[in-house]
């Protein structure tokens, strides 16, 4: 019975193989990006930039600010606590005393000058 069942079963399964198509296939990407035009006319976004230093200083009323200052030099965030919430500085142009929100930033050495919205401008030290 075994010595039948086997010769059986690997006809059954030529028989099977015998129906496949054995040409080979070509898989190919669909139709062309509807968007491709549009993507290509769109403007260059550029990315935001990173952050060139951070930098905590002591000012001479003994409050301590930490400030990070962006790699455009362009920009900068400062805060009052170290894991405050940050307020975005902005200058016109390099240079230019950082701005924003009642504060303002003057330099971005070791010493810089600083005005916030509860102090005058004071001298602060990294």
């Amino acid at each position: 019975m075994v010595n039948r069942a086997l010769p059986l079963a690997a006809l059954l399964a030529s028989a099977l193989l015998v129906g496949c198509n054995s040409q080979p296939e070509t898989v190919t990407s669909g139709a062309a990006d509807p968007d491709a035009a549009k993507i290509a006319a769109a403007p260059k976004v550029a990315l935001p930039p990173s952050v060139k230093s951070s930098k905590v200083y002591r000012c001479a009323d003994s409050s301590l600010l930490y400030v990070d200052f962006f790699s455009d030099d362009l920009g900068a965030n400062i805060r009052t606590e170290s894991a405050g919430t940050n307020t975005r500085l902005t200058a016109a142009k390099i240079g230019d005393p950082f701005t924003g929100e009642g504060y303002t930033v003057a330099g971005t050495g070791d010493t810089v000058k600083i005005t916030t919205p509860k102090a005058p401008a004071q001298t602060c030290n990294a």
